[in-house]
């Protein structure tokens, strides 16, 4: 599956046609309440058809009338679609609308019934006296004080939606982020975003630095920001971690940190993001050690304390080895390659000891070395062994040779892990760990065995 980078389909889309339409909402196809994401079907004026209409909301039911603005698409199982760019909810403008936009289910405490008997009280005024003198409800039969006090929190809450969707449109911010922004800080949306819209980047996923960075321009924060600064470090060092690095000399993170901060207006010196740095890591919200070589490195803490926790773990599996009688194991590796008519070199040989009786191990090397058959004759010794074996890669491409190498079914380690997109974690962790149902009758214990094919790569600063 391809995924089209954020900034890469907003270029798309700008490239489109835009146009308005306005329309009542007529019913949900489907609606998301973690993203806002929307399926819903329109009504228009002089369309004899239905429209079907998708994007991001932040709060939709039918009997909304919204005025959308976007584009056209032609779906090639549903048709033609408006793909919703930003909208705007305006009142409805006859009484048939107002009706079924306050009996939609918009508001707690009016339903179609009660909607029915408030619009035949106050006909075309009835949104404004809800608006403004939400206390004449009273005249209306069957509406006591406590269901105004329900009905005029709904409404407040419907009316701080919309602020919030006109201040973040307003200020350039897509109606997709604009969903996600509301529905991460509710009523505190606005202020948070005035305060610090740097603070998006940490908190919303999809949100990264160059999008909170273009927020912050549109909404007049300054260049020489602290927030931006800090807000540039962090992800610097997050940019380094994708290309493998743990960390980055501090030489090097303010290199790239002024590289990414520089505009045509501003120009950070390395002394003032040096201040930042420190000022960080004084607040334990960036790490500092000094190396071997006696030069500053600079983690980010989730980083920092993965490689602390992983070495840590490593060491103690390392120093409790598993027990194998080595010898069985060096007439298996004699009986197996004889019958292949095949020699190991003296290195595969002893990474198929190792294998044997060690509860990490990792087999790397050059192209043509060897690693494909070594690792084909790990996995036949482990089966041999009794082991219960899991085979897992990076990548799909990797699980598949994997499985072709070994004969046996590979994952990737998202999909061995179970790993949720709700919260972004795995479900196998040390708490629910794979399955261990089957012993080793070579071992004097169970033992899981996982392999992993290994992929060349460039040597990477500062660990994998």
């Amino acid at each position: 599956m391809s995924t089209t980078p954020a900034h890469s389909q907003q270029q798309v889309n700008a490239s489109l046609q835009h146009e308005t339409i306005t329309g009542v909402v007529e019913r949900l196809t489907f609606y998301s309440q973690e993203s806002g994401y929307t399926v819903a079907r329109l009504t228009r004026a002089r369309a004899t058809d239905l429209t079907t209409i998708i994007g991001s909301f932040a709060n939709i039911q039918p009997g909304q009338t919204l005025q959308l603005t976007g584009f056209w698409r032609d779906h090639p199982q549903f048709g033609p679609q408006f793909q919703v760019v930003n909208y705007k909810e305006t009142k409805p403008a006859t009484l048939t609308g107002i009706e079924k936009y306050l009996g939609s289910g918009l508001i707690k405490g009016v339903g179609p019934v009660t909607a029915k008997r408030i619009v035949a009280h106050f006909g075309l005024e009835t949104l404004d006296i809800i608006e403004n003198q939400i206390e004449r409800l009273i005249e209306v039969q069957g509406i006591a004080k406590k269901r105004i006090t329900l009905i005029k929190n709904a409404w407040s809450t419907q009316k701080a939606i919309k602020e919030v969707m006109v201040f973040l449109q307003g200020h350039g911010v897509s109606t997709t982020y604009a969903v996600k922004i509301y529905k991460q800080y509710k009523d505190e949306a606005i202020a948070t975003v005035t305060k610090n819209p740097y603070q998006l980047a940490a908190d919303i996923y999809g949100i990264g630095f160059l999008t909170a960075d273009k927020i912050a321009r549109n909404i007049g924060i300054a260049p020489d920001s602290e927030f931006r600064y800090r807000a540039g470090i962090i992800h610097c060092l997050s940019e380094a971690a994708e290309d493998g690095h743990c960390y980055l000399p501090q030489s090097e993170l303010i290199e790239s940190v002024i590289k990414l901060l520089t505009t045509e207006s501003h120009q950070p010196t390395e002394e003032a993001v040096a201040i930042i740095i420190k000022d960080m890591a004084l607040a334990d919200d960036l790490i500092r050690e000094w190396d071997e070589e006696k030069t500053l490195l600079c983690y980010k803490p989730t980083y920092f304390h993965t490689e602390q926790n992983l070495a840590q773990l490593i060491r103690q599996r390392l120093e409790n080895s598993v027990g194998t009688d080595i010898e069985r194991v060096r007439d298996w590796i004699e009986r197996f390659t004889a019958s292949r008519k095949i020699q190991l070199s003296e290195q595969q040989r002893q990474a198929v000891e190792t294998a044997a009786y060690s509860k990490i191990m990792i087999l790397t090397g050059g192209p043509g070395v060897g690693k494909t058959f070594t690792t084909h004759t790990i996995v036949s010794l482990w089966k041999a062994m009794g082991k219960s074996i899991a085979l897992a890669a990076p990548t799909g491409r990797a699980a598949q040779r994997l499985g072709e190498m070994t004969g046996l079914e590979a994952k990737t380690i998202h999909r061995l892990l179970e790993f949720d997109p709700r919260p972004r974690g795995f479900k196998r962790d040390s708490e629910n760990p794979l399955p261990d149902d089957t012993g080793s009758s070579w071992d004097s214990q169970p033992e899981h065995s996982i392999a992993a094919i290994d992929q060349p790569t460039q040597p990477q600063q500062g660990g994998d």
